[in-house]
Order: C-alpha cells, then sequence, then structure tokens
C-alpha cells in the first residue's frame, strides 16, 4: 500500500470512480473499506477528507491498481486524475 506525502482529495476520488464507471460500491471492495465509510467521505466537501491515513492510502491504492494516475495541484491548475492508457 503506498502513503503518499499528498493525500487523495475528495475531488480526485469523486473524479477517479467517474472516469472508471465505478460505483461507491466498487470502489470501496477494490479498497477493502465499507461503503458507509466512502459515502461518508465523498460527502464531507472538498480537498483532503478528514479520514484515517490508512484509509485514504487503500482508496488511493485501489485507483492506482486500476490505471488512475493521481495529479498534484501546482501553479498551472488544481487536482486532477489520469487513466493510463487512455488518450
Amino acid at each position: 500500500m503506498s502513503y503518499s506525502l499528498l493525500m487523495i482529495t475528495v475531488e480526485q476520488i469523486r473524479m477517479a470512480r467517474a472516469g472508471l464507471k465505478w460505483g461507491v460500491r466498487r470502489l470501496a471492495e477494490e479498497a477493502g473499506i465499507g461503503i458507509a465509510t466512502l459515502v461518508r467521505i465523498e460527502s464531507l466537501g472538498d480537498g483532503v477528507p478528514h479520514a484515517r491515513a490508512t484509509t485514504l492510502a487503500a482508496i488511493e491504492d485501489a485507483l492506482e491498481r486500476a490505471g488512475v494516475q493521481l495529479i498534484p495541484a501546482d501553479q498551472h491548475g488544481g487536482v486532477g486524475v489520469r487513466l493510463r492508457g487512455q488518450s
């Protein structure tokens, strides 16, 4: 399981799920967390959610295994995601 210096944000979780065409149930299963936990995290607004670091790392790891690359905010724009193998 990877632990990045910059934790995944709620926006990235939502964007990644949409890009993968995954529902909440699928991501929760892939990350090994409860559906209610993921729903709570996604309902917390924007930015880095207030959740255990291990939970966020599990979500990030599941998304990365599915081919999602997380893009941090920089001087050119905000956070984002990229699907590997997509043009």
